[in-house]
C-alpha cells in the first residue's frame, strides 16, 4: 500500500501523549496516528477503500479512447 506523506502540526503536549500511547502499543508514532484516525473514520460510518482498489476501479471506469 502506497503511502502520502504531509506536514502535520499539533500541541507538543499532545504528541509527547500520543508518543507515550504509541510506545504502550508498539507501535511506531505514524502507526499510532494512523490507527486512531482510521478508528475515528470507522466510527463516524466512513468506508475506507485501499488504494489500489481505488485506482483499479477508476481504471475500469474511465472510458476507452
Amino acid at each position: 500500500m502506497a503511502r502520502k506523506s504531509f506536514l502535520l502540526r499539533m500541541d507538543p503536549a499532545l504528541l509527547s501523549a500520543l508518543q507515550r500511547w504509541a510506545e504502550q502499543d508498539l507501535r511506531s508514532l505514524n502507526g499510532q496516528i494512523e490507527y486512531i484516525l482510521r478508528q475515528a473514520a470507522v466510527k463516524h460510518g466512513m468506508k475506507i477503500q485501499e488504494v489500489d482498489q481505488l485506482e483499479s476501479k477508476e481504471e475500469r471506469e474511465q472510458p476507452e479512447s
